[in-house]
C-alpha cells in the first residue's frame, strides 16, 4: 500500500532528482514554457508553483529560500521582480500542463509545462552575454 507517500521517483536517485527540478525550474522561469514527460511536468508544478509564491511574499529570508531551491541568479532576479509582480492578485494556479502527444522514440507522453499568463515572447530568448562586433555600440 501507498498510504501517504507522495511523489513519483522517476527512476533516478534522490540528488539527480533534485538537481533535475532545480534544472527545470531555472528553465521554466527563464522561457516561461518547457517541453517534457508528463510525469516530469506534474511533479515540476508544486516545485514552481512554491517558488512563486516565496516570490510573492518578497523579502530576504525568502529570497534566500529561493536560492537555495533555484541555485540561478538570474533566473531569481527574474522571478521575484517580474513573474511575482505578474500574479501578485492570483492565489495560486501559477502554472498549467497541457498533454502534448507521444514520443515517437519511446511512446512517452509528453506535455508543455507553462505559466498561465505567461509572455510569449520570452521563448526561446537567451538572456546570456550579448556578443559585440568590433566598432559597434550595445
Amino acid at each position: 500500500m501507498r498510504h501517504r507517500i507522495a511523489g513519483r521517483k522517476l527512476q533516478r536517485t534522490s540528488a539527480h532528482r533534485a538537481a533535475m527540478f532545480r534544472n527545470m525550474a531555472a528553465a521554466l522561469i527563464k522561457h516561461e514554457q518547457i517541453t517534457t514527460t508528463l510525469a516530469k511536468a506534474k511533479e515540476l508544478r508544486p516545485y514552481v508553483e512554491k517558488l512563486v509564491t516565496l516570490a510573492k511574499k518578497g523579502g530576504l529570508s525568502n529570497r534566500r529560500l529561493a536560492h537555495a531551491r533555484l541555485l540561478d541568479d538570474a533566473q531569481l532576479v527574474k522571478l521575484f521582480d517580474v513573474i511575482a509582480s505578474r500574479y501578485a492578485e492570483r492565489n495560486g494556479g501559477y502554472t498549467r500542463v497541457v498533454k502534448a502527444g507521444i514520443r515517437s522514440s519511446d511512446a512517452s507522453p509528453m506535455a508543455i509545462i507553462e505559466f498561465v499568463d505567461r509572455d510569449v515572447s520570452a521563448k526561446g530568448q537567451d538572456s546570456g552575454p550579448v556578443m559585440v562586433e568590433e566598432g559597434e555600440e550595445a
